[in-house]
């Protein structure tokens, strides 16, 4: 026996034999189940809970047969004497750097447009923006300004002009994209002599891609970009073809930032006038950043193992380590250390929700469970069957941990927020499993009004702000309930991703309908012909994405930043295959990339 701490309401009636009997009174009359919602106080106790879950042989039971964690010892033997013994030294060679950066970008470059330009993109691109971010807003401000008073001036070739648009777009101003016309010919075509200046193709191709609904002249661009860097990969330098090829598999737009900065690094230490104070800055900080990487993952991967569910709940997904990664992926910076864990937690707890109502418990055990959380009451859990009771404690203590950390800080109105949150996290699960149980392919309105929160994001977004720190308010906390337009891309590009490479290898187990099943039924198409549909959608949603980051914003652009982050995750795990699930070598690679091995200095 093991004790934890939990929360516990106040007494109340044993409630979930009646809710079990009224759920299936409601099912065989087609009646709206009422889960209750009332809030209750909360008062915390200790309980003691077995070790192991009781077996449920008698049970036919649908399962995935997950791969086990590829992962082994590696994270949780992780030894930072070393790192410790070098970080000051790193860290005095890290704050003399960022001086002498700040001077030669920020002071010294300051008259020359087109050189501030290279290095501001080169910082971000390197990922040691977060030191600078005062200074590049102010320099993107100035520069802004200066388009503005010189909106009829020809000055400027392709790639500075397309450098320029793409950086202020990033920082949410709303630079016209009328500054490409004068690229274009008479007869309203983009100028054959463009085809020659490859980098500047490469530089308008990934402008394009901060493209808002309505920009014709854009979506032009991509296809006149896109189509000529397929044909320049055989006539430039192996470094530029390099680019080329990963800028078209995926634009800097989409790219995960960390993974980015290493790919960069080799090419900018290439380049004959990369700043050599700024190349060995990156080095020394991605270095720095990765041992608290390490030392995070090592704290999370000691509370999977206390938590035992590799023993008591087999049937689960053991990807802690791919979460972790995940998350450091929405925000990497130092800062944001707590955020991190919680997060990683958070996401561990839910891919195992995720699992009990995709893939293990019964329709009946999954009534009384979404009950219990609805509740978020322990008394419920007598009710549960022993491994959704030992699911439930681990929930409900977690939450507790995270209420406890965020009172020491003094921002403990965030939490009411999570848990409402998951409890419409695990609604969204009970309602595609009753689809399952009904053997109904739902219409494609209805799947998605459900489908856009089983797939997270508005949840992982609420959970990704409570260790944010003073930039992120009750407002923005409020502005998520509004289920605002970012938000909804984020959950509809994710979803739509994942249901495209998902749906067949679900269909093996027995799997609730995807999007595309339902999309196939509604409209008597292919499933290639949905896919077609779907991915057309899923470009028209990363505007949305973009409009969303035009000034003024409805939210810090920090908080926008998370969305974008998370949004940037999926095109990455998901694209060609679910590299989550089924951990491969992309997904081996990036992690080892951003977590284990170190820069060469």
């Amino acid at each position: 026996m093991q004790t934890m701490s939990v929360r516990l309401t106040k007494p109340i009636s044993r409630c979930l034999p009646i809710y079990t009997r009224l759920y299936k009174h409601c099912d065989q009359h087609r009646l709206s189940f009422p889960f209750p919602t009332k809030k209750k106080s909360m008062q915390t106790m200790s309980v003691q809970v077995g070790s192991v879950a009781q077996p449920q042989n008698e049970i036919a039971r649908r399962t995935a047969n997950f791969h086990p964690s590829i992962w082994g010892d590696q994270f949780i033997n992780y030894d930072d004497s070393q790192d410790m013994i070098t970080h000051a030294h790193k860290q005095g060679q890290v704050d003399e750097l960022k001086e002498v950066v700040r001077r030669e970008v920020f002071t010294t470059s300051a008259g020359d447009l087109s050189h501030q330009l290279k290095l501001i993109d080169a910082i971000q691109r390197l990922g040691v923006a977060y030191h600078f971010e005062r200074e590049i807003e102010e320099a993107l401000e100035r520069m802004h300004t200066t388009f503005h008073d010189h909106d009829s001036d020809d000055d400027g070739d392709l790639y500075n002009v397309a450098l320029c648009f793409r950086l202020l777009r990033q920082h949410g101003h709303n630079i016209s994209c009328d500054i490409f016309n004068k690229f274009k010919d008479e007869n309203g075509s983009f100028k054959e002599s463009l085809i020659a200046d490859v980098s500047g193709m490469l530089s308008f191709y990934e402008a394009t891609h901060l493209r808002v609904h309505g920009e014709d002249i854009l979506e032009e661009a991509l296809a006149f970009t896109t189509t000529h860097l397929e044909s320049a990969t055989t006539r430039v330098s192996i470094p530029l073809a390099a680019q080329i090829t990963q800028a078209l598999e995926r634009p800097l737009r989409k790219s995960l930032e960390r993974l980015g900065v290493r790919r960069y690094m080799s090419i900018y230490q290439d380049e004959a006038s990369h700043n050599e104070c700024l190349l060995k800055l990156a080095k020394l900080d991605f270095n720095l950043v990765q041992p608290l990487h390490k030392k995070e993952l090592q704290e999370i991967t000691r509370w999977w193992r206390a938590l035992d569910f590799e023993r008591k709940l087999p049937f689960a997904r053991d990807r802690m380590v791919e979460l972790y990664f995940w998350i450091a992926g929405v925000y990497f910076e130092p800062q944001y250390s707590v955020g991190r864990k919680i997060m990683t937690k958070v996401n561990v707890l839910l891919t195992i929700l995720d699992d009990i109502y995709d893939a293990f418990g019964t329709f009946e055990e999954l009534v009384i469970f979404t009950e219990a959380i609805d509740r978020w009451d322990l008394n419920c859990s007598n009710e549960l069957p022993d491994y959704m009771k030992i699911f439930y404690h681990a929930l409900l203590n977690l939450f507790n941990e995270i209420e406890e950390e965020m009172v020491k800080e003094g921002r403990s109105y965030r939490v009411p927020y999570a848990i409402q949150a998951m409890k419409d996290q695990a609604r969204s699960y009970f309602n595609e499993a009753r689809w399952l149980h009904e053997g109904r392919i739902p219409s494609m309105e209805e799947y998605m009004s459900v489908a856009t929160v089983s797939i997270s994001y508005t949840f992982l977004t609420t959970i990704s702000l409570i260790g944010m720190g003073d930039i992120v308010t009750k407002e923005s906390f409020e502005w998520l309930l509004n289920d605002p337009k970012i938000v909804r891309a984020a959950n509809t590009i994710y979803r739509l991703m994942d249901d495209i490479v998902s749906t067949n290898f679900e269909k093996e187990r027995g799997h609730v309908a995807s999007s595309v099943d339902c999309y196939m039924k509604q409209y008597g198409v292919s499933e290639q012909e949905t896919v077609e549909v779907f991915k057309k959608q899923i470009m028209d949603l990363w505007k949305d994405i973009n409009e969303e980051f035009l000034r003024p914003t409805a939210v810090p652009m920090p908080v926008l930043k998370r969305v974008l982050n998370l949004t940037r995750v999926a095109d990455l795990l998901y694209k060609g295959e679910d590299g989550f699930t089924r951990v491969g070598k992309v997904t081996k690679d990036s992690v080892a990339s951003v977590c284990i091995n170190p820069v060469p200095l």
